[in-house]
């Protein structure tokens, strides 16, 4: 066979030119974006992600009935089984690697590898269903992970002032708390950026 005429359209040519890292990174940084089910994790990671994002999702299937719980989401089809990935650019330097980590608790098991190196987090919350916070709240609290809370706007979700937020949360004075919509790339931005903030105020604050 002449190899020199044959066309191979399994070639592999390596990743898209907008998916290589830039060149002036100099350094880069694990962000975890955490919830419960459905609160808008996945969606988050792809509206910001500068990279085409990696997602592990699979079909919600009849077995999942009884052991899911997905009051609030009914429509929701598919759910994260393993982990979002994206990437996001802060600056010519700095370059956030994200996880998104699942929200059904039977595979919350995965949040150890998820959160080895990882340098904050960002806890998505639905004001329709606060109580599926909880747990997500108090393992980070557990694992001594500084985060922000980002309350995601659903078009039927009530809304509540920040401290009465922070009062059902049983959060810190200090911990940020402020609205976000997951869809929009420049919310999201804002959201991360915010926890860039938040984890220079703490460092500063131990010098």
């Amino acid at each position: 066979m002449d190899f020199r005429n044959s066309k191979n359209t399994d070639t592999i040519t390596g990743p898209r030119s907008e998916d290589v890292l830039p060149h002036t990174a100099t350094a880069a940084v694990k962000v975890v974006i955490v919830g419960g089910f459905g609160v808008g994790k996945t969606t988050m990671v792809g509206s910001v992600s500068e990279i085409r994002p990696l997602t592990t999702e699979e079909t919600m299937t009849q077995a999942g009935i009884g052991v899911d719980d997905n009051y609030g989401s009914e429509s929701k089809t598919a759910t994260t089984v393993a982990m979002d990935f994206g990437r996001i650019s802060i600056s010519e330097e700095l370059v956030l690697y994200l996880f998104g980590t699942p929200g059904q608790e039977r595979f919350w098991f995965l949040w150890n590898g998820l959160f080895e190196g990882a340098l904050g987090a960002v806890v998505l919350i639905d004001t329709r269903r606060l109580e599926v916070s909880f747990d997500v709240i108090g393992r980070l609290e557990e694992r001594g992970v500084p985060f922000v809370v980002a309350v995601n706007d659903f078009p039927d979700a009530p809304h509540h002032p920040i401290e009465t937020l922070r009062k059902a949360l049983d959060l810190e004075p200090e911990v940020p708390i402020l609205a976000c919509d997951a869809r929009r790339r420049e919310s999201s931005r804002d959201t991360l950026m915010t926890l860039m903030r938040y984890l220079h105020s703490l460092t500063a604050a131990r010098v």
